[in-house]
């Protein structure tokens, strides 16, 4: 995995280089992430909903039927109630952004396949491409962290990981994703 991460663009943005693995690597957890999601990224973006008077209320909102956290431990981390200790507003809350926030992260996770090449290779984001990436990256860490039940104790993990072992290669993957969200950060700010 590259030492280096990303780099700041003078005038705003930021740039890395990825090898074909890494590509390749980085390409498959956001699709993975996307899929969890309940978005095939292989297929076209669906059609906005909008210009068509006629649509319903619920269609121009994309409210969602569904009120309760997710059983997915994963997408419970991902789509977390807003509202913990009241299970009623949590439910009403989640009926009307749930839609939103997956839609929000399959946009992110569409642009990270578009500004990244399957083949590897340089990368230049704008200011804003780089915040959609900081997103994108942030749900492939929590994704994974909580498949590998990564706690804050980094020194832990990266112990757990030396030791080798099933989550070995997860580990040092989740090690990479932070270094590449953490040079993100410094390049754009």
């Amino acid at each position: 995995m590259p030492a280096t991460g990303f780099h700041a663009i003078r005038g705003g943005g930021a740039t890395a280089r990825f090898a074909a693995g890494e590509a390749e690597l980085l390409r498959g957890l956001v699709s993975q992430v996307a899929e969890l999601l309940g978005e095939d990224l292989a297929a076209p973006p669906p059609a906005a909903v909008g210009g068509d008077p006629a649509a319903s209320l619920e269609e121009l909102i994309r409210l969602s039927e569904n009120s309760s956290l997710p059983t997915d431990p994963v997408l419970a981390r991902l789509l977390p109630d807003a509202y913990p200790d009241d299970h009623d507003a949590a439910g009403e809350f989640r009926r009307y952004t749930e839609q939103s926030l997956r839609s929000g992260k399959v946009a992110a996770a569409r642009t990270v396949l578009d500004t990244l090449p399957a083949g590897g290779g340089r990368i230049r984001l704008t200011g804003e491409q780089a915040q959609v990436w900081l997103r994108a990256l942030n749900d492939i860490r929590l994704a994974l962290g909580v498949r590998l039940e990564i706690t804050e104790d980094r020194d832990d993990m990266l112990e757990r990981a030396s030791r080798g072992g099933q989550d070995a290669a997860g580990l040092w993957v989740y090690d990479w994703l932070s270094l590449l969200q953490e040079t993100l950060v410094e390049a754009v700010w």
